[in-house]
């Protein structure tokens, strides 16, 4: 009924249709053949189940070569096709003579079109899989010592696992020229996206792999806490602050951009209980973020205490943590940080110790080790695994040792003769977790400053890098970006990094080329703006910047360069440097002229012989009145010893 509707609807006027927009109906409705569409199917079926059929009959005559056969382990379908050879030839046969007989119902019911539309796909699906399956066995035979590709990256995976150097991204690297004196502090953010570094010279730099071309220039560079030394930089774990400690008591708190957000306040120094000042009283010397709470920090002083803060709240510290000595003598700490899960805060001091506390419980410790390092020495970095249970201490004393927090009396394995002059040489863990890192310090003139790689568990050195001819720092290893940033004694901060098993980072800015700079922008002048000038004193406004220095390179008086000075004698109508002009004669004689005139009545009366011969100013005006000149006559200096004292001169 539907298609007779259609038919009864007739051809409309084209004209009318295509004003009033229905020139669509004008198209008779489409008709279809169920019957004819099931023949072909049903011939598609047939023709591709010879072919198997001839495949299968292939397969029999090569069959002597056994070795070169790869088992089938598809579906179960799949799997008795290939034990019966025949079957497949059956089953298609009876599905199409089911369709056959099928299809008078199929014009009665409209439903049965999509069905079998639905099964006619599945169907080329299951042949085009096993005619898939059946090109794996034909060809000719593999050589014998021939692997699969799969075979290869697993067997590289394998080694690579095995050998943990190839782990080391050290085949390329980058360097930053911070400056010219010691990287003492770097940062990165928990992206990887933005690097900062602090030095001796004062400066922070920040820099951006993303904005950064092949030039390596920092995009900022600013003296946070003016002239004190940088020895902490650190991003927050959300990465949008960053917290800043210097030399001096206070630690600052900057945003990405590097401006200010907070800054702590400053203790009272002549309170002798640490814990009632509201903050440090001397200089800091490390501190570090929460890895849980984004707005805490911690910090430690030569006062003698380490302090938590927030950064809410600058008028005032949260709790302080005071080590003590075997004797409970107040101990200075040289560095400070949190365990991974942000519930413990671990320090080492002076004294050789590392004194370790419960973040909510601040007046005894809860694990501590005497003499950890040698006494008198700055233990200058503590630093957490991973895992959060093995803790690693970088020595003043040239060694390297990690400790088991859970039996704290004496380390795991320890690893010694690395020279460290600086308080703040830094160590880390790699991503993971099973090698540790740290730098070696050198005199000037004393060789290369190197990057020791060593196993985390048995602390046996595994791999060296020679960075530069100065001291090594700072080291970093992010884990997001597999690159390895590290801090120099001559004012570099190289980063290394492998093409393949790093992230982005450096990747993105060594690809990118310098920008050429532009020469000619000296030779524009500046153009100035006078809105209420009249119109015949305004200049006319620049188009375009380009123009204008094409403009300006053909014009012969703004595009000449300007001559150098004549040295000597001048030549080509110019005139000389000095010597030449009366003035200048004058002037250079001045300046040689040495004569000391300290007497100024001796000094006029050289001149009075020459004056009394030739009068010329005053002597012909007092010719008459005065013919014979009268100057006061010398008197000797009387002697003062006879004088009252009341007389003398007071000198």
């Amino acid at each position: 009924p539907l298609f007779a509707d259609a038919e009864m609807l007739g051809t409309p006027d084209p004209e009318l249709a295509a004003t009033m927009g229905f020139s669509g109906f004008g198209k008779k409705a489409r008709t279809f053949d169920l019957e004819a569409m099931f023949e072909q199917t049903r011939r598609t079926a047939v023709e591709r189940s010879r072919k198997v059929l001839e495949a299968r009959e292939r397969e029999k005559e090569d069959q002597t070569e056994k070795e070169f056969r790869i088992p089938c382990t598809g579906s179960s379908v799949s799997a008795s096709s290939a034990t019966r050879p025949g079957s497949t030839l059956t089953e298609r046969e009876a599905m199409c003579s089911e369709s056959k007989d099928d299809s008078n119902e199929a014009l009665s019911d409209p439903s049965m079109q999509s069905q079998s539309s639905a099964k006619g796909p599945a169907e080329d699906t299951d042949d085009e899989d096993e005619d898939d399956d059946e090109g794996e066995f034909i060809g000719p035979p593999l050589p014998p010592g021939f692997k699969d590709s799969d075979d290869d990256n697993d067997d590289d995976t394998e080694e690579e696992d095995d050998n943990p150097v190839k782990k080391i991204p050290d085949s390329h690297e980058i360097t930053l020229q911070h400056g010219t004196k010691t990287v003492s502090a770097l940062g990165l953010d928990p992206s990887g996206a933005r690097l900062i570094s602090g030095g001796y010279d004062y400066d922070v730099k920040f820099w951006d792999f993303a904005g950064m071309d092949a030039s390596l220039q920092a995009f900022r560079s600013l003296q946070p806490c003016e002239c004190h030394q940088i020895k902490s930089l650190q991003y927050s774990s959300t990465g949008d602050v960053i917290l800043v400690v210097s030399g001096n008591s206070q630690a600052k708190v900057l945003d990405r951009d590097g401006f200010p957000v907070m800054e702590c306040i400053k203790g009272d120094q002549y309170i002798v209980d640490m814990t009632n000042t509201k903050g440090h009283t001397a200089m800091l010397n490390s501190g570090c973020w929460h890895p849980k709470i984004k707005e805490e920090f911690l910090t430690c002083s030569n006062d003698g205490t380490v302090r938590t803060w927030d950064v809410n709240n600058e008028k005032k510290h949260k709790s302080v943590f005071k080590p003590r000595s075997v004797q409970g003598k107040r101990v200075i700490p040289t560095t400070c940080t949190y365990s991974r899960d942000g519930k413990l805060i671990a320090a080492g001091c002076q004294d050789g110790s590392i004194q370790i506390w419960d973040r909510n419980m601040s007046v005894h410790t809860k694990f501590h080790c005497r003499q950890a390092h040698a006494s008198g020495t700055d233990t200058s970095c503590l630093t957490f695994s991973y895992d959060g249970t093995v803790l690693a201490s970088r020595g003043g004393d040239d060694t390297l040792k990690i400790w088991d927090i859970r039996q704290f009396k004496k380390p795991l394995n320890s690893a010694e003769g690395l020279p460290s002059f600086f308080p703040m040489t830094d160590c880390c863990f790699s991503p993971d977790d099973k090698i540790l890192v740290t730098g070696t310090s050198v005199k000037k003139g004393g060789g290369s400053g190197k990057l020791f790689f060593f196993y985390r568990e048995t602390l046996q050195k595994l791999y060296e890098i020679e960075v530069t001819d100065a001291s090594v720092v700072r080291c970093l290893w992010h884990p997001k970006l597999n690159q390895i940033m590290v801090g120099t004694g001559n004012g570099l901060a190289k980063v290394y990094y492998d093409p393949v098993k790093s992230q982005r980072g450096a990747k993105l800015c060594v690809v990118k080329t310098k920008r050429k700079e532009r020469q000619a922008e000296t030779l524009t002048q500046d153009y100035i703006i006078t809105p209420h000038a009249l119109p015949m004193f305004r200049e006319p406004r620049q188009r375009s910047t380009r123009k204008q220095l094409e403009k300006d390179r053909l014009d012969p008086m703004k595009s000449h360069k300007p001559e150098p000075p004549v040295a000597g004698a001048g030549r080509g109508g110019r005139v000389g440097t000095h010597g030449v002009t009366l003035s200048s004669y004058i002037v250079k004689n001045i300046a040689l002229d040495k004569t000391d005139d300290s007497n100024p009545r001796e000094a006029i009366l050289r001149h009075a012989k020459e004056a009394e011969e030739n009068p010329y100013w005053v002597a012909p005006a007092y010719a008459k009145t005065q013919p014979k000149t009268v100057f006061a006559e010398v008197e000797p200096e009387d002697d003062e010893t006879d004088k009252p004292e009341w007389k003398k001169r007071k000198i």
